[in-house]
């Protein structure tokens, strides 16, 4: 064993600390020995160290196997920074021509290399076996080693050949290093790798100093970002999207409002990536707009806030992605934006893919669903998804704690649930159990025949909401487990089995109720400010659809009243910025309402509000425009999205936004050569007749077995286009 002296005298020659965090010395001293190491430890913890310090310390070099090239450079980078000689790192991949492999492979040779960072693809080429086979290698680490389980959030198939290949180079000691791993994804890491002896380091996955926050993601959303980042002015923060394109869109909004903002996402050219990326660390820009490409080994411990504008596909990308705030133990605010819309793309995204990896993805949605919707202490949850008891009832740094809810007695609920996942032989998952004990004789209930048995319908008086969060607490409390091996279905613990025999009192909090239309129907705006106002607008409004012989929200919807009566526009040209009131609305129907308003503010002598007005991108016109003019030449739907790098539904919100500002766009070709006209006609009738244009409302009345989201909302938008513009 290398003596504690020894070092923290290399530490402090090579890195300038003068001591260890948590587990580092015991975990360099476990690799010295040469044996096989596994290392759990949150971002910020100081994974690098673990086999930078071992590298420069032991004979040979260091094979770091790297998923993220712009990783791969900021490693070697940083290590060339310590050290007077740049040959002590290098990195092996794609990005490097002929000329600089060969100076590569000539420095690993003489000896200098200490550490060589290669992606896993170039591992596998046979020329860099081959060259592999004729270093001394110290040993091999695999840094973000849960991109080898499918149960990762970020699986990659070819990490599962890191061990074939390494048998084919040389064996040597191995160390895997992760942020975030559950316990089925660190016995997936562990047995793939050939590591199952390894001794395991595994730090507290808690960060104390994270403030937690899900907020219902509303048509708002946009304006609520950029009102939070205007409230930390200065600060460094980081915005997390799902889609290229809202990363691009959202970028420029914050630029437009005033904050310094720049994208980040893999479809930009790496040198713009780099340079975005610096730009950031070097804090020229305050907040970085990302897909989940960025980030990963990104040094900067001063990032004060991280916002998901999307919910993420998993608890692990959320951990990981959150965790890169605050790493300097100081504030880190993770504010998401959570509508169940949301989580149906994501499963639709999944449609295709093989039966087994869209149950996993399922699992870990439904998973990311429950934190999301959950009023129980974020940081239990979190804890408890990697295997970690939280004993605290109250961590005072998250909503839920801060602000908590009443709770309920359930404990004859709690009884229902153990005693039916015993009674079904612990083969169901959380859906069923609660069909079961709430009496909702499904399908699949009665193709089992489960409707006849004693416990169907025991805890009827109960709805499927509040039992679901009775499962999910009693899983959080131990009385309840889910086996991760089978998708995800319920066994009873000793524990359980023992409160079944002997009840006692167990309090669970009702989870908060997200709409299926959050982020698409609602306006955001909790009170209206003049409700007075706000009825003599509806007023208005009726008046001009009776006029026009119209349903009123072909004249403006709820929301964009809602915010005049908030806002008080008084010209056309401040109407324009209310959400849903474009400049051919504003026009065609505008005069009237801004009139009233002002006549009303100025018969009550209002104060107008000084809220902060959002500026519009003027640029996402280019968009509307290419829509406009790409249907004026009828070309087909599928193609303009294909041609702006959208999916169907991105491209059917744009066009919503188009209609409802108030301009018409001809989609009558494209209709026809996609629906029957009986489809149709059933479709462009109900909006004729209905007072209201919500989608989940003419879905529940047309009947999602007739008709598609899709052609509903196709048929509306022709409708509001026809009739409204």
């Amino acid at each position: 064993m290398t003596d504690k002296r020894r070092l923290i005298d290399e530490l402090k020659s090579y890195f300038g600390f003068d001591k260890f965090k948590g587990d580092q010395e015991a975990i360099i001293q476990n690799l010295l020995q040469e044996r096989d190491t596994f290392v759990l430890m949150p971002t910020g913890g100081g994974k690098s160290l673990c086999y930078q310090l071992p590298a420069i310390m032991m004979e040979g070099t260091a094979i770091v196997i790297s998923p993220l090239i712009a990783l791969m450079k900021n490693q070697v980078d940083a290590m060339r920074h310590y050290s007077e000689d740049d040959g002590i790192a290098h990195f092996l991949n794609s990005s490097l021509n002929k000329q600089q492999i060969e100076q590569v492979r000539e420095d690993v040779t003489s000896g200098k290399t200490r550490l060589l960072y290669v992606a896993p693809e170039s591992l596998t080429k046979d020329e860099n076996v081959d060259f592999l086979k004729s270093v001394k290698i110290s040993f091999y680490a695999v840094d973000e080693a849960h991109c080898i389980s499918e149960w990762g959030h970020d699986f990659r198939p070819e990490y599962r050949r890191i061990r074939p290949i390494i048998n084919a180079i040389g064996s040597r000691p191995i160390i895997a290093l992760t942020a975030t791993a559950t316990p089925k994804v660190q016995h997936d890491i562990q047995k793939n790798l050939g590591m199952t002896d390894a001794k395991v380091f595994k730090s507290s996955f808690n960060r104390p100093n994270l403030y937690y926050e899900v907020r219902p993601k509303t048509k708002d959303i946009d304006k609520d970002i950029i009102k939070f980042i205007k409230a930390n002015e200065g600060k460094s923060g980081i915005i997390y999207c799902l889609s290229r394109k809202r990363v691009e869109d959202l970028a420029e909004l914050l630029r437009v409002n005033g904050i310094k903002a720049l994208a980040y996402h893999a479809g930009m050219d790496s040198a713009t990536r780099s340079e975005n990326q610096d730009k950031f660390l070097l804090e020229e820009v305050d907040v970085i707009v990302a897909t989940i490409a960025f980030g990963m080994g990104i040094d900067k411990p001063d990032v004060r806030f991280v916002i998901h504008y999307d919910i993420p596909k998993s608890l692990e990308g959320y951990y990981q992605e959150t965790g890169r705030a605050g790493r300097d133990g100081g504030e880190g605010k993770c504010i998401t934006f959570y509508a169940k819309k949301d989580l149906q793309k994501l499963e639709k995204f999944m449609q295709g893919k093989p039966i087994a990896e869209q149950e996993i993805g399922k699992q870990l949605l439904n998973e990311t669903a429950y934190y999301a919707e959950s009023s129980v202490c974020r940081r239990k949850t979190l804890l408890h998804y990697f295997g970690e008891p939280y004993d605290e009832d109250n961590c005072g740094n998250c909503d839920n704690c801060i602000h908590p809810r009443k709770r309920v007695e359930a404990s004859d609920e709690l009884c229902a649930a153990i005693e039916a996942i015993i009674a079904l032989k612990e083969r169901f998952k959380t859906e069923y159990i609660v069909d079961v004990i709430g009496g909702n004789a499904t399908n699949e209930v009665k193709s089992y025949k489960h409707d006849e048995l004693e416990i169907f319908g025991t805890a009827d008086e109960r709805d499927s909401d509040f039992l679901t969060s009775v499962v999910r607490q009693g899983v959080l409390a131990g009385y309840i487990r889910k086996d991760i091996e089978n998708y995800g279905v319920l066994k009873a613990t000793d524990k359980g089995k023992r409160f079944l025999e002997h009840p006692e009192p167990f309090l669970v909090v009702e989870d908060k109720q997200f709409g299926d239309n959050d982020g698409e129907e609602h306006s955001g705006s909790s009170a209206v400010l003049d409700p007075a106002l706000f009825s003599m607008l509806k007023d208005l409004r009726k008046e001009i659809a009776q006029q026009k012989k119209l349903p009123p929200y072909v004249i403006f919807q709820d929301p964009s009243l809602e915010a005049m009566a908030t806002t008080y526009p008084i010209t056309l040209d401040e109407l324009k910025l209310i959400p849903g009131v474009g400049e051919g609305k504003a026009k065609r129907y505008g005069l009237q309402f801004v009139e009233l308003i002002k006549r009303h503010v100025e018969e009550n002598e209002i104060e107008r509000p000084e809220d902060f007005r959002m500026r519009a991108v003027a640029s996402k016109s280019n968009v509307k425009i290419y829509l406009i003019t790409g249907t004026d030449r009828k070309i087909g739907l599928d193609e303009l999205a294909k041609d702006k790098g959208m999916d169907m539904d991105e491209l059917l919100d744009e066009l919503e936004a188009i209609v409802y500002s108030g301009y018409k766009i001809n989609i009558g070709y494209y209709v026809d050569a996609v629906m029957d006209q009986d489809i149709h006609d059933d479709i462009y009738n109900y909006f004729r007749e209905s007072e209201s244009d919500d989608l989940q409302r003419a879905i529940d009345e047309l009947g999602e077995d007739d008709y598609t989201e899709e052609e509903i909302r196709l048929v509306r938008i022709q409708f509001l286009s026809d009739m409204g513009n």
